[in-house]
């Protein structure tokens, strides 16, 4: 049998599913995992009469590999990537590429990055969303790493990737090092702004609304059909209105309580690092964690009161209120996203490609909307851009949808339901467009009780002074830090 074009490690779901999609694009494939029965099965199975290689031992992978081999690792993030590394490097020639898919901390790929190419080897670390069908049918698929890489793996990436409408592939090379993997964390962060945003629309229209699972299927069949057309709300749709065989609606038996598995954790946890307000999706990570507190929940709940939601106005005008506040919402979600990003690319001298990072999210990618076309044409027209608000079609739309999104929030806020992402989407909305905060205060307060001194308005920025506000302090400053 000819060699592959191209060899992968690890046949859990993702895995094998590539894999498919691989060879169905014309590419030899040639497989291993850990647990090598796995291989025979699959060999045996779902990959029966196609052109993909099982192989029983790294080395028989590496032997079985065209030049420059390129072997992908969709193993579980953290120690079995670096051990895998160590396994493959001294079998590998100068020029081969190791490729991270799996959802790795992008410090991690920054230095296995560093690592790899000290021993002459190049590496790509891709984020890779899609879940498992979109692994099979077409993912989003975001690769960064070593650039000499890039030409090697494009013509396989981009075949297999999804397409846009115009049959545009949803993968372009991101950056160098770890930008691919911070690209998709970004990407996972949005994407717990949006589910949170979602949900939370959900208890407005069922505890607030008394709307039933039908009805709210109903509503989001409409609104995917406009502007919140997108993935997520086909999804829940789709959730809404099923039900199991014995004619159960399945949503109303599922425990409250989320699970996460740390990327939008670190997406918060990288904004703090970087000084960047993502108010949103730190509201939304906090969000799955008070939902982990069931008991606590529930033995509050027999405590603490609250308003019993009754809603007296209008509510066809009410639930068009709520599309608004969530298309104006997301649209924060996404431009705190950008904001990071671009903090970032400056941080570790990226060359991000802000318009095509929008069009790999426009197919294949959990969190691909119909608006992302206008991020791309945003920065298309203004690739120096600083925030989204402030391109002419966002402003536009979130000044359109400002008067329901605000009668949204206090409409939770009067009647005790909980919308912690929608209402610091709004807060964020109005502190960024106020030219004065009350920060003033803040400094004096510092000053006070620390002397960490504090700029003028009368004074040119950069110069510090420092108050003895009570008269007993001295003169000595303490240093200053600035997010």
């Amino acid at each position: 049998m000819a060699k592959a074009d191209i060899g992968l490690i690890g046949l859990a779901v993702m895995g094998e599913n590539l894999i498919l999609n691989m060879e169905s694009k014309g590419f030899t494939v040639a497989c291993f995992n850990r647990t090598v029965s796995k291989v025979d099965n699959f060999i045996n199975g779902r990959a029966k009469g196609k052109n993909i290689i099982g192989c029983h031992s790294i080395e028989e992978l590496i032997e079985n590999l065209k030049t420059p081999r390129k072997i992908m690792l969709m193993v579980k993030a953290g120690a079995a990537v670096d051990a895998f590394i160590e396994k493959l490097l001294p079998n590998l020639e100068d020029g081969d590429i190791i490729i991270d898919g799996g959802n790795s901390h992008f410090p991690d790929t920054i230095r296995r990055t560093e690592y790899v190419e000290s021993k002459g080897k190049l590496y790509i670390g891709t984020g890779v969303s899609g879940g498992e069908e979109g692994a099979l049918l077409g993912p989003s698929i975001m690769p960064g790493g070593s650039p000499k890489a890039w030409e090697h793996i494009k013509p396989i990436f981009q075949s297999i990737c999804a397409k846009t409408d115009d049959g545009e592939p949803c993968c372009d090379w991101v950056g160098e090092n770890g930008a691919g993997h911070f690209v998709k964390m970004v990407h996972n962060g949005i994407e717990y702004g949006d589910m949170q945003m979602i949900c939370e629309t959900y208890q407005m229209m069922g505890e607030g609304l008394g709307m039933t699972n039908q009805e709210m299927h109903d509503c989001l069949a409409e609104w995917n059909e406009g502007e919140l057309n997108s993935y997520l709300i086909e999804i829940t749709r789709d959730i809404l209105g099923y039900k199991d065989e014995d004619g159960n609606e399945v949503i109303d038996l599922i425990l409250d309580t989320a699970g996460q598995k740390g990327t939008g954790k670190w997406t918060a946890i990288e904004s703090l690092n970087l000084g960047q307000p993502l108010t949103l999706i730190g509201e939304a990570v906090f969000a799955r964690c008070l939902s982990a507190l069931k008991e606590e929940r529930i033995a509050a709940s027999k405590v603490l009161s609250g308003p019993k939601p009754k809603f007296s106005g209008d509510k066809k005008a009410f639930i068009n209120d709520l599309r608004q506040a969530l298309y104006a919402s997301k649209i924060i979600s996404y431009a705190q996203g950008y904001q990071l990003m671009r903090a970032a690319a400056t941080e570790h001298n990226w060359n991000l490609n802000y318009g095509g990072i929008a069009l790999m999210w426009r197919g294949g990618c959990i969190i691909r909307s119909v608006f992302l076309g206008k991020i791309k044409e945003a920065f298309a027209k203004n690739p120096d851009l600083t925030n989204l608000l402030l391109d002419p079609f966002f402003k536009d739309a979130v000044e359109k949808a400002q008067p329901a999104w605000r009668r949204v929030v206090t409409t939770a806020v009067e009647m005790g339901i909980p919308m912690p992402a929608t209402s610091s989407a709004l807060s964020f909305y109005d502190g960024y467009r106020h030219e004065r905060l009350p920060a003033n205060l803040l400094q004096a307060q510092r000053d006070y009780f620390g002397a960490h001194t504090y700029e003028r308005l009368d004074k040119p920025r950069g110069e510090f002074f420092h108050t003895n506000w009570t008269g007993r302090g001295g003169k000595t400053a303490a240093s200053t830090y600035i997010a």
